[in-house]
């Protein structure tokens, strides 16, 4: 079996497993496990056609992916690559029914789950339960006028300038935050094929979205940064950008909360439609 650091020029042959596995999982996209190879230490694994990529959770536990998805094909092989790891990661629901319960161990961490909202609601606010996003948003516009673009590369430097200020309200170490992918994004724009907004407010450049297609239906958000100053900025760019999705992109995929406390009172309280599980496999 082939190993190698995962790099750029695993770009292409990823991008089509991972698109067959037709997973809304946020790792089955080739931006995700790039940008943030430096908090999983991933790795490729070749080996015939079966592609595994090797790396460890943020709670320090070595897991072996299958590029593709678990499937019947793929069985023998996934199991030989886990070897000495300590299991297959991430098992969507979907892919359980390869795995017998008798003979193996299947478990989950809530800190790994991804949050999914229907774009549809997050676009209109409906509803008493984002009553107070509504509320917010409604204060925002009648406070501002703001202005949204597409983010393309001319606009990066007005991006890097809202990364900057969100880092120091952050009051962490950029290490601890996901500041330098979000660098690295802004880079490798064009050659990941991310894509997302700005938006302005009185012509100060006050938050950006970047993310990317991920399965038929839905749309990841990899980044979403604000500038806390402007109070509501974060209720506006999602309702902004959900409005202006191709209505194709029925789904919107926040991603994990990574044991975050302050991360998990955000995503909740936009009350997911869906909580996507990543289970952990390994036979008994």
């Amino acid at each position: 079996m082939n190993i190698e650091k995962l790099s750029l020029s695993h770009q292409t042959i990823l991008q089509d497993k991972l698109k067959k596995s037709g997973s809304l999982l946020s790792e089955y996209s080739f931006a995700n496990l790039y940008l943030f190879r430096g908090f999983h230490d991933y790795e490729v694994l070749t080996e015939d056609e079966n592609i595994f990529i090797a790396g460890k959770t943020y709670d320090g536990k070595k897991f072996i992916m299958p590029a593709e998805g678990a499937n019947a094909r793929n069985f023998r092989p996934l199991l030989k690559a886990l070897g000495e790891r300590d299991f297959i990661f991430p098992i969507a629901e979907e892919m359980l029914g390869n795995f017998d319960p008798e003979l193996f161990e299947i478990k989950y961490s809530e800190n790994d789950s991804d949050y999914v909202y229907l774009t549809e609601r997050l676009a209109t606010y409906k509803g008493q339960k984002l009553h107070s996003k509504k509320n917010l948003l409604n204060q925002f516009l009648s406070l501002y006028s703001p202005m949204a673009k597409p983010l393309t590369k001319d606009l990066m430097d007005d991006a890097r300038n809202i990364l900057d200020e969100w880092q120091l309200d952050m009051n962490e170490p950029k290490t601890d935050t996901d500041y330098y992918p979000a660098l690295e994004a802004f880079k490798l724009y064009d050659e990941l094929v991310l894509c997302g907004g700005i938006y302005y407010v009185e012509n100060e450049p006050a938050g950006f979205i970047i993310g990317e297609e991920i399965g038929e239906k839905a749309f990841a958000l990899h980044f979403a940064k604000g500038k806390r100053k402007f109070k509501g900025m974060y209720q506006y760019m999602f309702n902004h950008f959900a409005g202006i999705l191709p209505k194709k992109y029925e789904l919107l995929n926040f991603e994990q909360d990574m044991g975050k406390l302050a991360l998990k009172i955000a995503k909740s309280s936009y009350h997911p439609d869906m909580v996507l599980k990543k289970y952990r496999v390994c036979p008994k």
